[in-house]
């Protein structure tokens, strides 16, 4: 019996000096750094501390939080995807929450004025387009300029096992876009600040004076399921794993199913053959007018699809089935793959591993970059 304890007692012990820890949760780590400052935070609904918001925390622990700055999506994280978010008051807190993702997407000197730190805690996927990294540049910029420290309270990236996708080419910077980093990159949110800082991408080549909480317990090679969706239209881990693939549909006349129960699983379109599986796009919170709202888009239900890593194979499959190849692509989608090399490739016929042998050189230049900044093994 007393065997037995000591293996369960060191079962136990081992699975909790195991388990991931969010550097939002480790707040004897950084609540002291915030005592007797006035400080901003940059959050939406992933920055949480078990089930309490870190806004919440903060105030309950006499720290002072003068502002709340937002993202894409909106600090309650249910706005559309491009729909502008006001700036406007948090109806629980009464703080202000300036909006990041309207006209202005950096904070103004007036927005930092009297600020003393500024913390950053939101929940990455790891994908370029995905545009939480975007904001972090910007805000890493507007604290630079005005002499503000950033506090990044870093967490897991669901999807940084892996690094693939072309490396954005110049003539492709936009906000869905804005460095010379690949389609999947696989570095945490503190790590890819550092990238930032270090590889003199902010204006000027100025330097943001930062503070890093790392994750505890934490690898690259690490499952990590997220415990609350990074935004509206992905909802759970198969849509993370397969949004890398299917958000350059975006740029298509192809559907990702905004406007279903099961966005970022499924494609299709009303101009196709009609298949076996369709889905009727809804008006929906978080996509209040869907592509193809109300009509039939046929095409393939990737629920129980066992694919994790970045693909060209949906793209290049619905691209083979379209009836109109020539509407099938939109400008947007050169931005969202980041080079104008692949459109190309795909009308020609080529395949997958042809297509993608086209970065691997790029790649390869890119992880000798990336070892500068990475803050886990």
């Amino acid at each position: 019996m007393r065997f037995l304890t000591l293996i369960l007692l060191f079962f136990f012990s081992f699975s909790a000096s195991s388990q991931v820890i969010p550097a939002a949760e480790l707040t004897f780590d950084y609540f002291s750094l915030l005592k007797n400052k006035n400080i901003g935070v940059v959050a939406n609904q992933t920055s949480l501390i078990g089930n309490t918001h870190l806004i919440d925390s903060l105030l309950s622990s006499g720290i002072c939080v003068k502002r709340i700055f937002c993202p894409e999506h909106g600090f309650r994280g249910n706005a559309d995807a491009g729909e502008n978010v006001q700036t406007s008051k948090d109806s629980k807190t009464g703080l202000p929450v300036i909006s990041l993702y309207g006209k202005n997407k950096k904070p103004y000197p007036a927005d930092l004025q009297g600020l003393d730190v500024v913390v950053f805690d939101i929940q990455d996927v790891g994908v370029r387009f995905y545009t939480y990294i975007s904001t972090l540049h910007y805000v890493m910029e507007a604290c630079a300029e005005n002499n503000i420290l950033l506090l990044i309270l870093d967490r897991p990236n669901p999807n940084a096992n892996y690094i693939d996708g072309p490396v954005l080419k110049k003539d492709f910077h936009s906000f869905v876009g804005m460095h010379k980093v690949p389609l999947v990159y696989g570095m945490t949110i503190a790590e890819y600040a550092q990238m930032i800082n270090g590889e003199g991408w902010l204006s000027k080549k100025i330097k943001c004076n930062m503070q890093i909480v790392k994750c505890r317990n934490y690898s690259h090679s690490k499952k990590y399921n997220l415990l609350v969706k990074p935004s509206p239209n992905l909802p759970n881990m198969q849509s993370v794993y397969l949004y890398p693939s299917l958000g350059l549909f975006e740029g298509t006349n192809v559907s990702v199913g905004r406007g279903t129960p099961f966005p970022f699983q499924v494609i299709g379109n009303p101009f196709i053959d009609s298949t076996l599986f369709y889905f009727i796009p809804k008006s929906t919170i978080g996509a209040k007018n869907p592509i193809y709202q109300n009509k039939k888009c046929y095409g393939f239900d990737l629920r129980n699809s066992s694919d994790t890593v970045f693909t060209l194979k949906y793209i290049i499959k619905m691209y083979n089935l379209s009836s109109n190849k020539e509407a099938f692509f939109n400008p947007f989608f050169q931005k969202l793959i980041g080079t104008d090399e692949v459109i190309p490739l795909i009308k020609a016929g080529k395949t997958e591993e042809e297509i993608k042998a086209l970065w691997q050189t790029d790649l390869e230049n890119f992880k000798e970059v990336r070892k500068k900044f990475l803050l886990y093994d």
